[in-house]
C-alpha cells in the first residue's frame, strides 16, 4: 500500500535524500552489499529470451547480458557494428554477415555464426510460439517452419548458411534494404548451445555474449541482478560492478522510491510527475525524444465504421494538445504523422488537416458520413492509469463535438488485451500503441498497416508500394516509397495518430554518465559516486 503524506512533507523528504545521495552512506540503493553497484526501476518481465519477448521491460535487462549484431547510433539512428565486424550484399537479398572472432558467452562456450543461426532457427520455427517469429518471415525458408497446417518438416531456415565460424550466408525471400538495422533488435541475439538442453530452464536464467551476467535467480516479482560478465571483451565495458532492477507493480510506486532515495534510476518517470521531477532532480531529470507513439485504431472490419469521413471526423474531433496537457503535463508530442519523429522519412505535417483540431469541420464530415447509431465502446487496457484518463477525454469530446452520448469503455486485463486486439474481439475504437523496434518507416508501417493488421484494413496500392521501398537499391531511396504508403494510410485513415512518448529518465545524485537513448538505456555507461 502507498502511504500518502501531506506535498509539503514528501518534497521535503524527497529533497533530503536527494541532496545527500540515498542516506545509506556507499551502499546502493535498495540494500546491497557493492559500493560500485546501483538500482533501475523495472516492470516485471515476461521472458528473458530474446526471441521470445518483446517487451521494453524485458528488454532492458537482455540488453546488459546480450550483444546484438549491430546497435543504433543515436546521434544518426544508422546502425554501427556491435558483434558484427560487416553486414554486406551486393543485391540486397543475400547479406554476409562477419562476426568478431574471439568472443565468448558467459558460461566460456564461444559465439560463433552457428550460435546466431541456432538462435534465429529457434525463434522461426512455429511450434515454439515464440514473440519475435515474424521477424524471421522475409528469411528464405520460414514458411516451411511456419505450415498453415500440420508440423514443421524441419526445424532449419532455409536462408541460413554457416560458412565458417565467424561467416553468416542469409538469403532472404525478397531485396530488403532495411535488413542491417533490424539486426540491432534484440530478437537478433545469439544463443549458446547449453539453452538447448532446457529451453524453459534458459528462459529463467540466460546464457549471454553482453558485458553483465546474471547474479543469482530471477526473483520474480521481486528483483534480478546482473554482475560483470567475466568473459566480456566487447566495446560495452561497464564502469559499474552490478545492477540491481527492483521490480514495480506501479511507476507511482517507483517514482516515490526515487524521490526517497531507495531506488537508483527510473527511466519511465510518470508524464504526469514531469514538473515535480524538473524541480526535484534538475539535471538529475532528462526527457529526451522516444520512438513510442499512441494511436486510436478502429475496427473497419464493422461497417459502422468503414468509412473513412468518419474516422477523419473522428481524428478532427480530438484536442490532442489538451490531452497532453491535462494526463501528461505537456510532456508528449501531438501527433500528425504516423511516424516518431526520429524515425527517417519523418514529416511533421503529413496528415494536414486530418490531424488539426477543428470541431466545426469534424461534425460536418461526421454528419456526411451519416453519424453513428448504438453505443460507442472505447477499449483500452489497465496497464496505466492514464489510458483510462485519456480514453475518458476523448470520449468526453466526442461527446461534445460530435454529439455521441452513448459512450462506454471496456477496460481489459493487460495481460489480455494484446490477444483480444489480434483476435478482433473490440467492437470500437482502441487504444494501440507502438514502441519503435528500429528506426525505419517499414518498422511502423509495415507492421501496424501491412497484412494481417488488427483494424481489418486493406490497400493494394499501400502494400505495393511497401513491397517497393523494402526492395530499394538503398535505404535513402525507399524513404519516398515509404512516405507515398503512409500518405495513402493517413488518407484512409484506419488508425488516428495521436501523441509521440517521450523518455523521462530521472536518477539520484549516487549516478553519473547516465545516458539513456530511444535505442538502449546503456547501463554500462554509468558510474557510481564513491563515499
Amino acid at each position: 500500500m502507498r502511504v500518502m503524506r501531506s506535498r509539503a512533507a514528501a518534497l521535503a523528504v524527497a529533497a533530503i535524500m536527494l541532496s545527500g545521495g540515498c542516506g545509506g552512506g556507499s551502499s546502493p540503493a535498495g540494500g546491497g552489499k557493492e559500493a560500485n553497484a546501483f538500482s533501475v526501476a523495472l516492470t516485471e518481465p515476461d521472458h528473458l529470451t530474446p526471441g521470445n519477448t518483446s517487451s521494453d521491460y524485458s528488454i532492458t535487462v537482455l540488453d546488459t547480458l546480450f550483444e546484438t549484431p549491430v546497435a543504433i547510433d543515436a546521434a544518426t539512428n544508422k546502425p554501427v557494428m556491435r558483434a558484427a565486424e560487416s553486414v554486406t550484399s551486393t543485391d540486397q537479398k543475400v547479406w554476409t554477415i562477419k562476426f568478431k572472432p574471439g568472443r565468448k558467452f558467459s558460461n566460456g562456450e564461444p559465439v560463433t555464426a552457428q550460435s546466431f543461426a541456432d538462435a534465429w532457427n529457434a525463434t522461426a520455427y512455429g511450434p515454439n510460439g515464440w514473440t519475435n517469429n515474424y521477424y524471421f518471415a522475409n528469411i528464405e525458408g520460414y514458411d516451411e517452419l511456419n505450415p498453415e497446417k500440420g508440423e514443421p518438416a524441419t526445424d532449419k531456415l532455409r536462408g541460413l548458411k554457416v560458412l565458417d565460424d565467424t561467416t553468416l550466408q542469409v538469403t532472404l525471400t525478397a531485396p530488403f534494404s532495411q535488413f542491417p538495422i533490424t539486426l540491432a533488435y534484440i530478437a537478433f541475439a545469439p544463443m549458446p548451445k547449453a539453452a538447448f538442453k532446457d529451453l524453459k530452464a534458459f528462459d529463467q536464467a540466460p546464457i549471454g555474449n553482453g558485458p553483465f551476467v546474471l547474479d543469482g535467480p530471477w526473483e520474480h516479482d521481486k528483483q534480478i541482478k546482473v554482475k560483470r560478465s567475466p568473459t566480456y571483451t566487447g566495446d560495452r565495458t561497464p564502469k559499474a560492478d552490478a545492477i540491481t532492477f527492483k521490480i514495480y507493480a506501479s511507476r507511482d510506486t517507483a517514482w516515490t522510491d526515487l524521490r526517497a532515495g531507495r531506488v537508483d534510476l527510473m527511466t519511465t518517470v510518470p508524464p504526469a510527475s514531469t514538473g515535480e521531477a524538473k524541480r526535484l532532480l534538475g539535471d538529475r531529470f532528462q526527457q529526451t525524444p522516444d520512438g513510442t507513439m499512441d494511436y486510436l485504431g478502429f475496427p473497419v472490419f464493422d461497417k459502422r465504421f468503414a468509412n473513412p469521413d468518419l474516422r477523419k471526423a473522428f481524428s478532427m474531433a480530438i484536442d490532442r494538445q489538451a490531452i497532453v496537457n491535462a494526463v501528461y503535463d505537456g510532456a508528449f508530442k501531438p501527433m500528425a504523422s504516423l511516424l516518431a519523429p526520429l524515425v527517417p522519412g519523418y514529416r511533421e505535417n503529413a496528415c494536414g488537416e486530418a490531424c488539426t483540431y477543428n470541431p466545426a469541420k469534424a461534425k460536418e464530415l461526421f454528419d456526411k458520413a451519416g453519424g453513428f447509431s448504438g453505443t460507442l465502446t472505447l477499449w483500452f487496457s489497465n496497464a496505466d492509469p492514464s489510458y483510462e484518463q485519456w480514453m475518458t477525454a476523448v470520449a468526453n469530446q466526442l461527446r461534445q463535438n460530435l454529439g455521441i452520448t452513448d459512450i462506454k469503455f471496456r477496460k481489459i486485463p493487460a495481460s489480455d488485451y494484446l490477444t483480444t486486439l489480434r483476435e478482433r474481439k473490440e467492437d470500437g475504437p482502441y487504444r494501440n500503441n507502438w514502441v519503435m523496434d528500429y528506426p525505419s518507416p517499414q518498422n511502423y508501417l509495415e507492421s501496424m498497416w501491412g497484412e494481417g493488421n488488427r483494424m481489418g484494413w486493406k490497400n493494394e496500392e499501400f502494400l505495393d508500394l511497401i513491397d517497393q521501398a523494402n526492395s530499394a537499391p538503398t535505404f535513402d531511396e525507399s524513404i519516398p516509397l515509404y512516405q507515398k504508403a503512409e500518405d495513402i494510410a493517413l488518407a484512409e485513415m484506419p488508425m488516428i495518430p495521436l501523441w509521440n512518448w517521450q523518455s523521462q529518465v530521472g536518477f539520484t545524485s549516487r549516478l553519473s554518465g547516465v545516458n539513456v537513448t530511444p535505442y538502449s538505456k546503456n547501463l554500462y555507461t554509468i558510474s557510481v559516486k564513491q563515499g
